[in-house]
């Protein structure tokens, strides 16, 4: 079994990265699969709606990848440092409060659902679409916030492979209720949020039960002690995580704008096209990112800068290779995808292929400045981490997708991510440089 103190070659690292690799893009599959069904069997307009709607229901769940992140890191930092005991008490402390964090934003974002849809631009049909599928979907906000939270610890709890067959069956129960609901029983958009929220409760619920028994793993829930200053720390920390998400899902709300402005709702329905492919992709970086961080902290712990300088060097070399696969996957890919989703309507079909073509680029960069943010966090160094988060998916987006259109016009809005990208590698550069002294990598 590979430990978080072992010695990490090329061949151990990807050993161990791996299964949240595998356990994050699978996640995506709930959103995917949703898309084709809801695409093929209900209509343009509801898949329209799916996409109009998703980027304020992930804001939401998002908050489980802060408690996740930078739990993950001061429980393995704490480890490191020999101390079990108190790595546990800081672990339950930090499942309970989730819970109850997942209740609370789940009730709020009911409440204010419509009137958050209204004011991005929603109305008639897609409105109502909108609130049909959002309403339901989060009933699961809970579980969903346990989902993400618990990718990351089991990771933590040197038990990938766990949160890999966790992610699995509920990403199986999300296809196969999707072709019950949606197909067998013709429940159209109520039965693809149906079957997405009865997913995410499997992904939430069945670790729970796992953690909460005695297990082999590191953690294991107990009796706990409300601690301040280590849940302050673990928001601090995995604040960059936490912001990192919101942005990208503000941002989704802002493409959504512009695309409605420019292209109408044939352009949301080619952006949500794209979406899917990104968030498989982009879940191979932050499942490596999410993998290497305890291994990270740990290390850091103990004070083993020797193995950190490895583990950065290796880390650089590994997302060069992924970079590029997924640069020619994407390219490869555009047109199947297109014609799976969209194929049905030919004018919605040449934007999406033309999407596709400018957007693959980002890829080439992404994964450099998401493995930066998640470095910098598993050093505890939540505040340069959250600075390489809100410049990459808030600040140069933004920027870009306001900037580039009244240049080049729709294709402006489809080369922003790229051009957004390439600043965030700059800038992580700049600060992996800044702060080399400092952390001896």
């Amino acid at each position: 079994m590979i430990q978080l103190s072992d010695h990490f070659t090329f061949r151990k690292l990807l050993q161990f990265t791996f299964p949240s690799m595998v356990m994050l893009a699978f996640t995506s599959v709930y959103i995917v699969v949703d898309g084709f069904f809801v695409s093929n069997f209900v209509g343009k307009t509801p898949f329209t709606a799916v996409n109009f709607i998703m980027p304020f229901l992930l804001i939401l769940g998002c908050v489980g990848f802060m408690f996740g992140s930078g739990g993950g890191a001061l429980i393995a930092k704490t480890m490191g440092e020999g101390n079990r005991e108190k790595a546990n008490r800081i672990f339950s402390l930090l499942v309970y409060i989730s819970m109850g964090v997942g209740l609370l934003l789940g009730g709020l974002g009911i409440v204010f659902l419509r009137p958050i849809a209204v004011a991005l631009g929603g109305t008639g049909q897609l409105l109502e679409d909108s609130i049909t599928y959002g309403t339901i979907y989060l009933l699961a906000t809970p579980a969903y916030v346990l989902q993400y939270e618990f990718q990351c610890l089991f990771i933590t709890a040197e038990k990938p492979k766990l949160g890999l067959y966790a992610t699995i069956a509920a990403g199986l129960t999300n296809i196969i209720l999707d072709a019950v609901f949606v197909v067998g029983c013709s429940w159209g958009l109520v039965g693809a949020a149906a079957a997405t929220a009865l997913s995410q409760c499997v992904g939430g619920i069945i670790p729970l039960i796992y953690f909460g028994r005695k297990n082999s793993s590191l953690l294991r829930l107990t009796k706990t002690t409300f601690d301040g200053k280590a849940l302050l720390k673990i928001c601090l920390n995995g604040s960059s995580e936490l912001l990192s998400n919101v942005s990208m899902s503000i941002v989704g709300i802002l493409y959504n704008i512009q695309l409605l402005k420019y292209a109408g709702e044939d352009g949301i329905a080619a952006y949500g096209v794209l979406m899917y492919l990104n968030l498989i992709f982009q879940a191979v970086f932050f499942g490596y990112s999410i993998g290497t961080a305890p291994i990270i902290s740990y290390h850091f712990g103990a004070q083993n800068f020797q193995e950190l300088k490895g583990l950065l060097r290796k880390s650089i070399v590994m997302l060069s290779a992924f970079s590029f696969v997924m640069f020619v996957a994407a390219e490869l890919l555009g047109r199947p995808l297109s014609i799976l989703y969209v194929g049905y309507d030919q004018t919605l079909l040449d934007i999406t292929l033309r999407a596709f073509l400018i957007y693959s680029f980002s890829f080439l960069f992404s994964g450099f400045s998401i493995f930066g943010s998640s470095f910098f966090t598993a050093l505890n160094d939540g505040l340069i981490s959250a600075l390489l988060s809100v410049l990459r998916t808030l600040v140069f987006q933004i920027a870009a997708v306001l900037l580039l259109p009244l240049l080049w016009k729709l294709d402006g809005i489809w080369l922003s991510i790229v051009v957004a990208e390439a600043l965030a590698v700059v800038a992580t550069i700049i600060c992996l440089l800044w702060k080399r002294k400092k952390y001896q990598y």
